[in-house]
């Protein structure tokens, strides 16, 4: 074992192959994953992330104070700078009260390996839970506040009306106010997580719920829903579920969707060959098995993909979950609490769809207090995924 400078992480020292940096993305054919297995490495209970830039731990995200469940988009213009956003943590503040909720936001660029503000901005007082991603053309923020449909609902916005962005001219300006999301059916008293999605003609979507049955519909720019789409394809897709997902008991476990979607080609941008198409384009979003034992909360991530047109029917999901490199395990209690909130192309431009050697940005937060990030290949995200097809 090695220590790595300054950190006081245990990581396995590193192979030929790895200190030679990662080889080409192998393309991921029909719904058969097993070729992507031999390149996984695992480590505690899931398959390893290593940063695609350091081959070794994710980053750090310095707000300039303590903030948690961060999102990473790219700057519209400038090379190598992103805006970051994320939850407030106020918990030891008197001045603050307990339903009191903050996002903060900065410009941020990497300084001495760390993901750092550089410009400060300021979204308003009182959303929670914030999530920013980029649709096929523009870039949108989610966050929870109170409803006229239930206690506690989600709302959308264009990103751009809350950010200094002046560099290009602002078309397609959907949901510019703030606008409450709706759901079909019944609602809960509080309502989260929701993504959006784009299907092959970029028609807008939402997903409400992935588990214990799937819930998603069509999305008007007044934030209403058409029907229910999920039982076309709900037998097919609880089969998936419950072939992947653990068995959990009645209490203290949960499942949860987590971060944005994107939509990904199964072959290399690199590649001259590569062309999308209906076979080879998915919709991949990321969800949470959550664990409460002990008071500590712990989540454990997996990458599900559905296909792009109707029915929707599930892909594949990972078989296990995703441990982000240089998370610990205390004596007392299992592993550091870490909680993706963020899955995003790195590079400007690339906007909603990528391919499997682009570079995806995650973005977590961890105990609650602090906010992470790791650059990884695509490719790494889909190693070992189970094909939601019977073999």
């Amino acid at each position: 074992m090695m220590r790595a400078p300054g950190c006081g992480l245990d990581l396995p020292e590193r192979t030929a192959d790895e200190r030679q940096g990662p080889g080409p993305c192998n393309p991921i054919k029909s719904y058969r994953f097993q070729d992507r297995v031999q390149s996984a490495r695992p480590c505690w209970s899931g398959r390893c992330l290593f940063s695609s830039s350091n081959g070794r731990y994710y980053f750090d995200i310095r707000f300039g104070t303590d903030v948690y469940n961060p999102n990473i988009v790219p700057h519209p213009k400038f090379n190598n700078t992103w805006y970051i956003v994320g939850q407030l943590w106020a918990d030891d503040d008197p001045a603050v009260h307990a339903n009191h909720f903050y996002e903060a936001g900065c410009m941020a660029q990497f300084i001495n390996g760390a993901l750092m503000d550089i410009a400060g901005f300021n979204l308003n007082v009182g959303p929670r839970d914030a999530r920013v991603f980029v649709g096929p053309q523009n870039p949108f923020i989610t966050f929870g506040s109170n409803s006229g449909y239930t206690c506690l609902g989600l709302w959308i916005q264009d990103f751009r009306q809350l950010v200094d962005w002046e560099y290009e001219l602002m078309t397609n300006t959907d949901f510019k106010v703030g606008t409450a999301l709706q759901r079909p059916g019944t609602y809960f008293p509080l309502e989260k997580n929701y993504f959006l999605f784009w299907d092959d003609h970029d028609q807008m979507h939402v997903h409400q719920d992935m588990y214990p049955k799937r819930m998603f519909a069509s999305l008007e720019r007044n934030g209403s829903t058409g029907p229910d789409l999920a039982p076309k394809a709900a037998t097919f897709d609880e089969k998936c579920l419950t072939r992947y997902m653990p068995k959990m008991p009645p209490d203290l476990e949960s499942i949860h969707q987590a971060t944005n979607s994107l939509k990904i080609t199964m072959c290399n941008r690199a590649d001259k060959k590569c062309s999308p198409h209906a076979g080879n384009t998915f919709i991949m979003a990321i969800i949470q098995h959550k664990t409460y034992y002990s008071y500590h909360s712990e989540y454990e991530p997996y990458v599900v993909l559905f296909q792009q047109r109707a029915p929707y029917e599930l892909y594949a999901i990972s078989k296990k979950p995703l441990w982000i490199s240089g998370r610990k395990r205390h004596t007392g209690r299992a592993t550091d609490m870490m909680y993706v909130t963020s899955v995003n192309w790195q590079e400007r431009g690339v906007n909603y769809h990528g391919y499997l050697d682009d570079i995806a940005i995650l973005g977590f937060g961890y105990e609650d207090k602090g906010s992470g990030g790791i650059d990884v290949r695509a490719c790494d995200l889909l190693v070992d995924m189970g094909p939601c097809e019977e073999p």
